[in-house]
């Protein structure tokens, strides 16, 4: 496909990044010539030094017969205008980066009247993610599908844990409709089959309902105790939307912020939220306020390295869930063996939801994917497709038919109703099919096939 992206900071980074990888063509247009440089120097991409709102820029970067234009500046405005252009211009897509929390309750109603295709924000994204993490307090990672039917969590297995020595083929006998996807092990990422067994040390993504998930933690040596309350150190936009959807949650919140303008103005939306003024960076405030007594503390200042300390100091205190903001990939590749939090990076979810759109045009119309996350530090995929009646793969059953390796068919949602299938099962017209796959670039639910 044909793409066009004006921006080419952290976000537009990553998505030239992933979309080149996909095999798309990709013009960026980048005020910076030393960044349009850099990063036509580390991706398959070209570009142009201009404005995503100048006419000419626009035309000479291809817009008028580009099949995708995303505008990912660090303004909301101009991306909205840009997109705009854009859609005037002959884009067939449009998709803008907004953030203030303006814009988040009439989303919907901009992209209707302005023709724009889609309209995301990392921040909310960020929030809605770090919401999820909060009703799995025992993962490290969640994903959900198919509007929070299924979820797949990342759970870490120590030495003690009672699931080592298992084999995965006892796994579904001792625990019903929870599946292990993937196993990551030291270096290695697999999709395990019967003969495997669970080591210590290993990190498995398992999927199964919120219901069937809450029951399983007990049994498998984990708490399922849910979490009662919460501190929030930084005050920012992230902040805001994640007070919003906690709001209606039975969890006590403080918020810590070293700007006193920030606690009074957020204090004013936010009347049953505790705000404290202080520098959350400063262990001995830390102690002050009791930090040992929060069941989860969620670091969201805007600097990676005060997140970093901040929740190395909440680790030695033994909290039980810590959320991290960190937005340079290299720093999270650094923290990967800190098993006791869980690391959000608001410009690769986007690039999720950007991946999963472009990929939704692509496909043949056997299928649309409806969800995609990249999991095990990007190793492996996991989709959500909707089965359409020309798909190859109707009506039989998973023991004939002839899949890829380092697949599995995780889950079907059908007529709202989970099914965790068999050999003797099969996929209907109308399915909802969570895969989860090592391959990269599956467009619809025919590419499983061998």
């Amino acid at each position: 496909m044909e793409i066009v992206i004006a921006g080419g900071g952290a976000v537009g980074e990553v998505i030239c990044q992933e979309l080149a990888q996909e095999g798309h063509n990709i013009v960026l247009i980048e005020q910076d010539a030393d960044r349009l440089d850099h990063l036509i120097n580390h991706y398959d991409i070209t570009g142009i030094v201009g404005d995503g709102v100048n006419y000419d820029h626009l035309v000479t970067a291809g817009t008028k017969n580009c099949d995708v234009f995303i505008a990912v500046t660090p303004e909301d405005e101009f991306n909205i205008i840009a997109s705009v252009f854009a859609r005037k211009l002959g884009a067939k897509e449009v998709i803008a980066r907004v953030r203030h929390p303006k814009y988040a309750t009439n989303l919907e109603f901009v992209q209707d009247e302005l023709g724009i295709s889609l309209m995301i924000n990392p921040e909310f994204e960020a929030a809605r993610h770090m919401a999820e993490l909060l009703r799995f307090p025992a993962s490290v990672g969640v994903e959900t599908f198919s509007h929070g039917r299924v979820s797949i969590v990342e759970l870490e297995i120590d030495r003690e844990n009672p699931l080592v020595g298992m084999q995965i083929s006892d796994f579904r006998d001792n625990f019903g409709n929870v599946l292990i996807c993937v196993i990551e092990r030291q270096d290695h990422t697999f999709i395990p089959d019967g003969n495997d067994s669970i080591m210590a040390f290993d990190r498995l993504y398992v999927t199964g309902s919120a219901d069937d998930l809450f029951n399983f933690y007990p049994q498998a040596g984990y708490s399922n105790k849910k979490i009662k309350n919460a501190m929030i150190i930084g005050g920012g936009r992230i902040t805001q939307y994640l007070l919003t959807l906690l709001s209606s949650r039975n969890i006590q919140l403080t918020v810590i912020d070293r700007d006193l303008k920030v606690v009074e103005e957020l204090s004013r939306i936010f009347p049953n939220v505790v705000f404290v003024h202080g520098n959350g960076k400063d262990h001995e405030f830390l102690q002050e306020q009791r930090i040992e007594k929060y069941d989860s503390v969620i670091c969201l200042t805007g600097f990676d390295e005060e997140n970093i300390i901040i929740s190395l100091y909440a680790s030695s205190l033994k909290i039980k869930k810590i959320i991290t903001k960190v937005n340079r990939p290299y720093l999270v590749k650094m923290l990967d063996d800190l098993w006791s939090m869980a690391i959000i990076t608001p410009k690769r979810l986007i690039a999720n939801h950007i991946l999963r759109f472009v990929r939704s045009l692509t496909s043949n119309n056997v299928s649309s994917v409806n969800s995609l996350y990249r999991i095990a530090d990007n190793e492996v995929e996991a989709l959500e497709f909707e089965v359409n009646n020309s798909s190859k793969v109707l009506n039989i059953p998973f023991k004939e038919l002839q899949t890829r390796d380092n697949l599995i068919v995780a889950v079907i949602i059908r007529n709202g109703k989970r099914l965790f299938p068999t050999g003797e099962d099969c996929i209907i017209a109308g399915d909802h099919v969570i895969i989860v796959t090592k391959h990269k670039r599956f467009e619809d639910i025919d590419d499983i096939l061998a």
